[in-house]
Formats: C-alpha cells, sequence, structure tokens
C-alpha cells in the first residue's frame, strides 16, 4: 500500500513539472524576413511579398515604365474585404515607401493635408516674417490616384471521419492605378497568398 501511494505521488510531482514547464514563456527574436506561420490566417511576412509583387508591378509596367516627369501619385487606401482585422495601410505605407526609394514617382501627403492647412494659417496669422511664408496655392495636384481591395475565401474540407483537418486560406489583392485627368484605369494587376493549414480535431 506504501508503494502504490508512493507511486501516485511521484506520478503527480511529475505531471505538476511538466504542466509548470508547459506553462513557462520563451521569447526570441524572429527576423522580418522570417517565416514563422501558425496557422493559415493573414501573416506579417505576407504583407512584404504582396508589397514587394505590387511595387514591382507598377514600376515595370506602363504608365510609369516610360514615365520620365516623376509623377505624383496620391493613395486613396486599400479596402479590406476579408473577415480578418488586417492592417491594409501598412500595406500602403510599405508600398508608398518602396516606390519612393526608385526615384520614380512623388506623393501627395493626404494624411497630413489638415497639419499642412493648420500650419498654412498659423504662418498668415502676423506672426511670421512675410518673407518666410510659405506661397498659397502651390501645392502640386496629383495625376494618378492608387487604390485597392483585399478579399480572402476560407475553404474548409467536408465533414468525414479523420484524425485531421484541414483548412486553405486564398487572399487576393488588387490594385489600380487611375488618371485623375481622364477617370481612366491605367495599370492594374493583382497577387495572391495561398495557404493551407491541417490541425488536428484535439489538441490546444
Amino acid at each position: 500500500m506504501q508503494t502504490f501511494s508512493w507511486l501516485i505521488k511521484v506520478v503527480l510531482v511529475g505531471l505538476l513539472m511538466l504542466l509548470v514547464a508547459g506553462c513557462s514563456v520563451t521569447t526570441r527574436e524572429v527576423g522580418s524576413d522570417e517565416k514563422v506561420i501558425y496557422d493559415e490566417g493573414y501573416h506579417f511576412s505576407d504583407k512584404k511579398a504582396i508589397v514587394d509583387d505590387m511595387a514591382t508591378s507598377l514600376l515595370t509596367t506602363y504608365p510609369l515604365l516610360r514615365a520620365t516627369d516623376r509623377p505624383v501619385l496620391i493613395v486613396y487606401g486599400i479596402a479590406n474585404r476579408t473577415s480578418e482585422h488586417i492592417s491594409t495601410s501598412a500595406m500602403t505605407d510599405d508600398m508608398r515607401q518602396a516606390l519612393l526609394k526608385s526615384g520614380r514617382v512623388r506623393f501627395v501627403n493626404k494624411i497630413q493635408r489638415s497639419n499642412i492647412e493648420q500650419e498654412t494659417s498659423y504662418q498668415y496669422g502676423g506672426n511670421v516674417a512675410a518673407e518666410t511664408r510659405i506661397q498659397k496655392a502651390r501645392q502640386v495636384g496629383a495625376k494618378y490616384m492608387l487604390t485597392g481591395t483585399l478579399r480572402s475565401i476560407e475553404k474548409k474540407q467536408p465533414r468525414q471521419f479523420r484524425l485531421k483537418k484541414k483548412t486553405l486560406m486564398y487572399y487576393s489583392l488588387n490594385m489600380e492605378l487611375t488618371d485623375l485627368q481622364t477617370g481612366l484605369i491605367e495599370w492594374a494587376d493583382s497577387t495572391e497568398v495561398i495557404r493551407e493549414a491541417t490541425k488536428p480535431f484535439i489538441g490546444w
């Protein structure tokens, strides 16, 4: 009886140690180019692949391919049509940065327009020397408008007896460059990310 009681104590101690080890927290640094994917959902590395594809396509296709005057663009955002909370502004920020680094285009700073108006009003409020004030009505108008739409489709395996289930996620980004003078779409392209996840029915 004492041997059995001792054995139970050993088992309980062993289970407690496993539980404590499983609850401990470990961390490590992950490179921005490293893919550490836990499920089939949108991943931060997807943004880099999407931005690289779209920026390369835009710079190597008409009309930017033949442009010699560094045309001015304005970004009106990417509409999120997925069921997930995805920061599409992070995509446009990175894409604008990549395009600016190419030296081929310029961008209107749409986000800072209200701050520009505020600073302009201050400069003309009597506190700034006239010779140092910016000139009104000298802002540059955009020639092209960059927009896009992000969509997703989720496919799950039909219900049937198996130990694991599979889920397929499909993400598609469509982008357009519209000529603001004519309203014509001068460039359009899309890129996609397809990911399959296999999960056990029992687990945590």
